[in-house]
């Protein structure tokens, strides 16, 4: 399976949008592995709840790696945009750009 491929199928396992948060991730895999974990599921099976619990694991590590290794960037435009969007930072950067003259 591709990277790629890999990513998608643990994002979809826990429901994230194609954007998620680290915390947005690590809380997903907590509600997740107290609901799916073999000694608290309360399906009658628990192989069925073993094996979930499983791939839940598998999940975090394979969204975890991918997240420990991104580059982030700190540029001062990416890290506006990073912090109020990318609408904001737009007016932003006409506010800054002249868009009032020459005051």
């Amino acid at each position: 399976m591709t990277k790629f491929k890999e990513i998608e199928k643990a994002r979809k396992l826990f429901g994230l949008s194609e954007h998620a948060t680290l915390k947005e991730i690590t809380t997903v895999y907590r509600e997740l592995a107290v609901k799916y974990h073999p000694d608290k599921c309360k399906d009658a099976d628990k192989k069925k709840c073993e094996e979930k619990f499983k791939r839940i694991a598998h999940a975090k590590d394979v969204l975890l790696a991918y997240c420990a290794n991104y580059r982030f960037s700190f540029k001062e435009k990416d890290v506006k945009r990073t912090l109020y969007g990318d609408a904001f930072y737009k007016h932003l950067e006409k506010f800054y750009d002249g868009w009032w003259g020459e005051i």
